[in-house]
Formats: structure tokens, C-alpha cells, sequence
């Protein structure tokens, strides 16, 4: 169901991670989506996936339920993977029939593009899994701060980031019971044509646009009530502080660079 979907939840834990400055995390996940797009071969693939093991491993969370985060994307990867394999050419024939064949090339670029998309989406699962998103959001607001001196609203910026990790397993819940309840009328989602089965969709795509909003207007009230008015002026109740958990965590981003750097080809 969709309330097991991974993506924008938070696990509480006390795993090396989980206690891992959010600033550190976020500037290695940044540098890991760089380095899996510069990433060209097999070897810098394994090396990819063995740190994105010892990550999960460092998290103490299942690798069962993190893979749950690939659900809403794994139609998009094996999309992908099948028309990388039609349409790349080059090497080795390993397949044809008629006009339709099966190469080196086609293979190589379906496994490795589908690799990039499955450790982006893991990676980034990961974070958000492993930090709340009040450290994720002060994490990005100290990362962004020195940017808002020409202009940029730095604070605004992390408070749209925050609300949106909040209510995104909140949507998910909603769009769950929705679905139950028009299940319970006797709506049929699921059979039927493709045309059918998008009309079918509307009693569950408006009731959740229509609460969307009422949320949204909720929280809007409830922050001019409490006294909100930006960024200006505000002070903080916990400040973050760089340990040896971020040295082992930029140690690690060095030596991926430096690793993934050697045996690209």
C-alpha cells in the first residue's frame, strides 16, 4: 500500500548516520549523484554500489525496506532498460528478429543507466530516512547561507523544502484512505481500458487536491497565529556542530573520488 512507500519518511535511530551532521550528508549525497553520472565502466559501478551497501549497512535499516523507496520509479527503470535495449546499437548481436535486435552497446547502457537511477533514488531515500526533516532543512538553510547575501531567501527556501518532506508521507496516507473508501462505494481502479482507468482516478485525484489545500491553508493559519515572519530575527534551539562522524563521512568522499577517479576509463 502506498503508506510503505519509503520516500520522504523518517526511521528515528541512533546509527552512525542517524547521528551524522545533515550538512555532511547532504554535500556527500551531492557528490555521490556527480560521481555516479561520471561513473563509465564496471568496476566504478561495483565500487558505487559496495558504498551504497556499507551506507545501509552504517544506517541499521533493513535493505528490504529501503528498496521500497524503487516502487513508484521501477516502471521508469525498466522503461529505460527496455528502450536502451531496442534502440542502442553497437558490439555483439546477441538477439534479432526482423528489425528488432539486441547488442553490446544496447545491454551495457540499459544496465549501467539503470544503475544510475536506482543509486540516485537509493541515496537519496537514505538521507531523508536517516535525518529528520527539521536537521535536513537547517542542514540545507546553514549550506545555502552565505548565497543569501545576494539576494537569495535561503530560509524560504529550506521552510518550502521542510514542508514538503513533511506532508509527502501525510499525501501518501490520504491517497490511501481515499482509495479505500471509493473501493468500499464500488469504484473499480483497476480494470477496464487505459482511458477508463484515468476517468476512474478523478474521485481520488479531487478529494485529495481539495484536502491539499485545506492542509495547506490549516498550516498557513496556524504559522501567522504563532507569530511567523521569516527568516529575520529568528534564533535556534539546537545548533549543529561538526563531530568525527563528519571527518570519517569527508574521509569517505575522498576516497570515492579518488577510487572512482582512478579506474575510469
Amino acid at each position: 500500500m502506498l503508506q510503505h512507500i519509503a520516500i520522504g519518511q523518517y526511521v528515528p535511530g541512533q546509527s552512525f548516520l542517524h547521528q551524522t551532521d545533515p550538512r555532511s550528508k547532504l554535500l556527500f549525497v551531492i557528490l555521490f549523484a556527480a560521481l555516479v553520472f561520471w561513473a563509465n565502466n564496471a568496476a566504478t559501478y561495483a565500487v558505487l554500489v559496495g558504498f551504497m551497501l556499507a551506507g545501509i549497512l552504517l544506517s541499521r535499516l533493513s535493505l528490504s525496506y529501503i528498496l521500497k523507496s524503487l516502487r513508484p520509479v521501477w516502471l521508469l527503470i525498466l522503461f529505460t532498460v527496455v528502450l536502451h535495449l531496442v534502440i542502442t546499437k553497437g558490439g555483439e548481436v546477441y538477439f534479432r528478429w526482423g528489425w528488432l535486435s539486441v547488442e553490446e552497446m544496447g545491454v551495457r547502457q540499459a544496465v549501467f543507466i539503470s544503475l544510475r537511477l536506482t543509486l540516485l533514488v537509493l541515496i537519496s531515500s537514505l538521507l531523508t530516512l536517516t535525518t529528520s526533516p527539521i536537521d535536513l532543512t537547517e542542514g540545507l538553510e546553514r549550506l545555502l547561507g552565505p548565497t543569501g547575501r545576494i539576494g537569495v531567501p535561503v530560509h524560504e527556501i529550506a521552510l518550502m523544502m521542510s514542508i514538503a518532506l513533511r506532508f509527502i508521507p501525510t499525501l501518501m496516507e490520504e491517497t490511501d484512505k481515499i482509495i479505500k473508501a471509493q473501493t468500499a462505494r464500488g469504484a473499480n481502479l483497476t480494470e477496464g481500458s487505459l482511458v477508463r482507468r484515468a476517468r476512474s482516478l478523478m474521485p481520488i485525484v479531487i478529494p485529495l487536491f481539495v484536502g491539499a489545500f485545506r492542509r495547506a491553508e490549516e498550516l498557513a493559519l496556524a504559522m501567522e497565529a504563532r507569530g511567523y515572519r521569516g527568516g529575520v530575527g529568528r534564533t535556534r534551539l539546537r545548533r549543529l556542530k561538526w563531530s568525527w562522524r563528519d571527518g570519517c563521512v569527508a574521509a569517505a568522499a575522498c576516497a570515492l573520488t579518488f577510487v572512482i577517479g582512478w579506474w575510469r576509463t
